[in-house]
């Protein structure tokens, strides 16, 4: 199995429609870099329904060694920022990303990126779920955004009706 980086909101939309458990089957460990914790820290601490990284022993808190000082021009928060300078480093390892500047950034790089709706997929194909229709759903009412046509592609690839 493989070791996956992750970045916010993938934990963030999983842990909110009841699908974080889903990690530790698809990677061996999950690593976050300490901005992401704080990030959660954060929502936590302004009450909103975010995962607390203590509660999960496969999610592990990674200091990256270094972030390129050029990228802070780039338009990425800094657990995205964090995110990359640690796959980077660990270049083995799947980076769970959304934003689409940081996948573009992490693509470019070489990365393997990952969103919430390829860990859907992946998901079904390991058996862990018999269909992910109704869990795209309740990820639009958590705020993920994906145009009708992104849906309906997701459900093509999961072998599934669209709605």
């Amino acid at each position: 199995m493989p070791k996956a980086i992750s970045n916010t909101s993938p934990l963030l939309y999983l842990y909110r429609v009841g699908t974080i458990h889903w990690l530790p089957q698809l990677f061996e460990e999950v690593w976050i870099p300490p901005a992401v914790a704080a990030e959660l820290q954060e929502g936590l601490q302004r009450g909103y329904n975010v995962p607390t990284p203590e509660a999960y022993s496969w999610l592990h808190i990674v200091e990256p060694r270094s972030t390129p000082s050029q990228w802070f021009a780039l338009d990425l928060g800094p657990g995205e920022l964090a995110t990359i300078a640690l796959a980077l480093e660990n270049p083995h390892c799947i980076v769970l990303l959304d934003d689409a500047a940081a996948r573009r950034i992490a693509q470019a790089a070489k990365l393997q990126v990952w969103g919430t709706l390829k860990i859907l997929l992946e998901a079904k194909a390991h058996g862990l779920t018999e269909r992910i229709a109704p869990v795209l759903e309740q990820l639009k009412n958590a705020g993920l955004w994906m145009s009708d046509d992104l849906r309906q592609r997701i459900l093509a690839l999961a072998g599934e009706d669209a709605l």
